[in-house]
């Protein structure tokens, strides 16, 4: 038996394991706990690699050996709910850049949050936002995102743990007004970084929300069943998403895009609901949806019904879940 095909049944074992224990709920998943520890997989490949070649018994074992120790590792890691509370000693300095912020270590200018461990956003609501459609942009990685309820305001986020620069800013269109909430690096670039983040947002009930979310990898919770939330997009990583949407829009679409998550969407009964997924070796759980064609799933009230929710599922190693409640 070829040791490379070993490893690779062996992976593959172990992911169809953990997402059917997930599935029957006899275990709690998070990827977003694992995904740092990818390198782990190089160094498992290139022993197999090395002992491939001289055909040695004791090599392979070897390598089995070292592969069986860390999916150990990796399943009681990604077991272990998600923390990322960390001893960090830094301080907050402002930029004039709008509400641009920057952390660095050392000494800097007093810190303007109420705590040295969180921060806050906010963005006013006008009177011109309201009938208008507004587009949040948010992308990050390593960040817990969970919406906190709505606000007066027109956004408002508090960072906790931090251990990145965050930026928000504004832009206004005839038709728009899109909101960008981005991680940074320390020289205020696009950064998918560490993280150690957790993220509490409120968003305004009254306008109609496209979300577009890039999240390399952590976890997020939104429940956007009180809010009218037009278009929501995923493209993540090693990421575990839930997604509550209610019935105040005619039309509501929702795509994602994702490679090692966990994915739980639920839907409203009264609401009509069409599936359509690329899953490949990702496992998939329909409740009241009937199978229409080739990865082609929706609702018996489709049809009838004037309120329709559009799900598009494309993901390789995830465990997919929609319930309507």
């Amino acid at each position: 038996m070829r040791l490379n095909r070993l490893i690779w049944g062996i992976l593959l074992l172990f992911i169809g394991a953990v997402l059917l224990l997930q599935n029957f709920n006899v275990i709690n998943f998070y990827w977003g706990n694992i995904w740092r520890f990818w390198p782990m997989l190089l160094i498992i490949f290139g022993v197999n690699i090395l002992f491939n070649k001289s055909n040695s018994n004791i090599g392979q074992i070897i390598s089995i050996a070292l592969l069986v120790g860390t999916l150990s590792f990796l399943f009681f890691r990604g077991q272990q709910p998600y923390n990322s509370q960390n001893d960090f000693t830094k301080h907050l300095n402002f930029n004039s850049d709008g509400n641009d912020f920057n952390f660095d270590e050392g000494d800097g200018a007093d810190d303007t949050s109420s705590s040295a461990s969180q921060l806050s956003f906010s963005e006013p609501i006008v009177s011109a936002d309201s009938p208008k459609e507004t587009v949040l942009n948010i992308s990050g990685g390593g960040i817990s995102f969970n919406l906190d309820g709505d606000t007066k305001e027109l956004f408002e986020a508090k960072v906790k743990n931090k251990k990145n620069n965050f930026s928000l800013n504004k832009m206004i269109t005839d038709s728009l007004t899109v909101l960008n909430f981005k991680m940074l690096d320390k020289n205020n670039k696009f950064s998918f970084g560490e993280g150690g983040n957790n993220v509490d947002f409120k968003l305004n009930k009254a306008p109609i929300w496209t979300i577009d979310m890039k999240l390399g990898a952590g976890e997020s919770d939104f429940d956007f069943k009180n809010y009218k939330v037009r278009t929501f997009t995923f493209n993540g990583g090693a990421s575990a998403l839930k997604l509550k949407f209610g019935a105040l829009l005619p039309i509501t679409d929702v795509v994602v895009k994702s490679g090692v998550a966990d994915i739980k969407i639920e839907v409203p009964q009264t609401v009509g609901c069409r599936i359509t997924a690329k899953t490949g070796l990702s496992s998939k759980d329909f409740n009241g949806f009937d199978k229409i064609g080739d990865g082609v799933y929706q609702t018996a009230n489709y049809n009838s019904s004037s309120k329709k929710i559009f799900i598009k599922l494309d993901g390789g190693l995830s465990s997919f879940e929609v319930d309507r409640y």
